[in-house]
């Protein structure tokens, strides 16, 4: 059993990067991505596949008690290094601080200002809120940004010098939980898998490029992302303990309601997993009287949210799966600029690949400046799916599945209701999946043996036509050629 991330499979990683980047540039040289898109790309993976080998072997002698401080730290710092840097990129690229087109970042932010502005208590607020935004599914992150604005906004300013402070300082608190969640993810993985298997985990966590890229934006994702985490983490204690009492119960079960104020899908993700782990989990995990406790608790949460909106929310998008996706694509297709392929991308196109998608984005698409600066991001998802696909393989083939239920139904639950929207390609929407789909990496490369090791070099070669074929469909879906 392996301890650290073998420098066979980061080595690889990183040449087929430069491969892949320098065939795409030179295929499509008019549509070549900017170097400042480029650089990103290269300090996203070398960052990632150099140091998830090079600190994953040497962390793993430490105590505990120093292996999560350094955990902690090194994460915090680099997340706290991209959010200055990118607040100062962004006003630099935009004249404002959100990123390149602002959308959801711009719309948070406007909705959270004028909830500041509103005197009353907090069902005064919650009124207005629901009066103007009129989603659940987005309320509690608008309604924690307001609270923040109250307490650390000095200027009457929109976006002044002194008014922008406080949206630095909120990225501040992402790049905290974000860092915090990397501790979570290495308890959660030690509890199911073992020690060694933790750390390489927590390695992964504190270096993934998407937990780092989200901590500079003013989005929800790092909040969503820490919170999914934070109930499947405690989920997973109360399930596992032996003494369990009220607060016990009641942490996760505050955890998977507040998922359904940032995604209602991802609240109803939860719900299920934590189900499916009460039924499904092994008796020397969870005895017959706690399946019944726990049991009672879950389906008086759901017949809680059973009415009202939320309900309303999930009955729609049940409904409309199929549609939604349909149109969807179709309405983009519509769209001035719009990839044509579009029209042609169902949820039996998408499945099959949904650990890996999406790919990076290697050609210049006027728009899309913030794909082509996370293709690195992408990239390291493409590799890292391999293991995370083996490590649920080597569960299912092992039986030993029903062991570690909560996260694989998590996991899977999630991904299988986003192939069925038309935000399947879109990196945000793949987020709350991501920690899960690490922990699973951890386990996979913990298992890697010389039969399984031969099977990388064919997922290198599969990852690399992929993208150029990506790369192509970018181009010729909207006759830019």
């Amino acid at each position: 059993m392996l301890n650290y991330v073998p420098k066979y499979f980061t080595n690889r990683a990183i040449i087929l990067y430069f491969i892949a980047l320098a065939l795409v540039s030179f295929l499509f040289m008019n549509r070549m991505i900017d170097l400042q898109f480029m650089f990103f790309g290269v300090l996203a993976v070398i960052g990632f596949f150099y140091f998830s080998n090079t600190l994953s072997l040497k962390w793993q002698q430490m105590s505990e008690k120093k292996y999560i401080k350094k955990i902690f730290w090194t994460a915090f710092v680099l997340r706290l290094v991209w959010v200055t840097f990118s607040y100062f990129y962004y006003r630099a690229m935009t004249g404002f601080v959100f990123e390149f087109g602002m959308a959801d970042s711009g719309h948070y932010h406007s909705m959270a200002w004028d909830l500041m502005m509103i005197d009353g208590g907090f069902f005064v607020v919650w009124e207005a809120l629901m009066e103007r935004w009129g989603d659940f599914s987005d309320a509690g992150y608008v309604l924690f940004l307001s609270y923040f604005y109250r307490l650390f906004w000095w200027s009457d300013a929109y976006i002044s010098e002194t008014g922008a402070y406080p949206i630095f300082l909120m990225r501040v608190t992402h790049a905290l939980a974000s860092a915090f969640m990397c501790i979570l993810i290495y308890k959660l993985t030690k509890r199911n898998f073992g020690e060694s298997t933790g750390r390489i985990a927590g390695v992964l966590a504190m270096l993934m490029p998407h937990f780092i890229y989200y901590c500079g934006l003013h989005l929800k994702e790092t909040y969503m992302i820490f919170l999914a985490v934070a109930f499947v983490e405690r989920a997973d204690h109360l399930l596992r303990s032996k003494n369990y009492n009220f607060v016990n119960i009641a942490i996760p079960v505050l955890l998977v309601g507040s998922l359904f104020t940032f995604r209602t899908v991802l609240g109803l993700a939860g719900l299920f997993a934590f189900f499916t782990a009460i039924v499904f989990a092994p008796s020397k995990i969870v005895n017959w009287k706690k399946r019944v406790l726990i049991g009672v608790w879950i389906i008086a949460v759901v017949a809680y949210f059973a009415g009202g909106r939320i309900a309303m929310e999930i009955e729609e998008h049940w409904e409309g799966r199929h549609d939604n996706m349909e149109l969807g694509f179709e309405h983009r297709v519509q769209q001035e600029g719009a990839n044509q392929f579009a029209r042609y991308a169902t949820g039996a196109v998408f499945a099959p690949v949904i650990f890996v998608i999406p790919f990076p984005a290697m050609t210049y698409v006027d728009g899309q400046q913030n794909q082509m600066m996370i293709n690195g991001n992408a990239f390291v998802k493409n590799i890292t799916a391999f293991f995370t696909m083996l490590g649920i393989f080597l569960l299912i083939y092992r039986k030993r599945w029903r062991e570690h239920t909560l996260i694989l139904a998590f996991l899977i639950s999630y991904l299988g209701v986003i192939s069925t929207t038309v935000f399947v390609t879109s990196d945000r929407f793949h987020l709350p999946s991501v920690p899960f789909a690490l922990i699973m990496a951890a386990y996979g490369i913990s298992q890697m043996t010389n039969q399984w090791k031969k099977y990388f070099n064919w997922w290198t070669i599969f990852i690399f036509i992929a993208i150029v074929g990506w790369s192509w469909q970018r181009l010729a879906g909207r006759g830019v050629m």
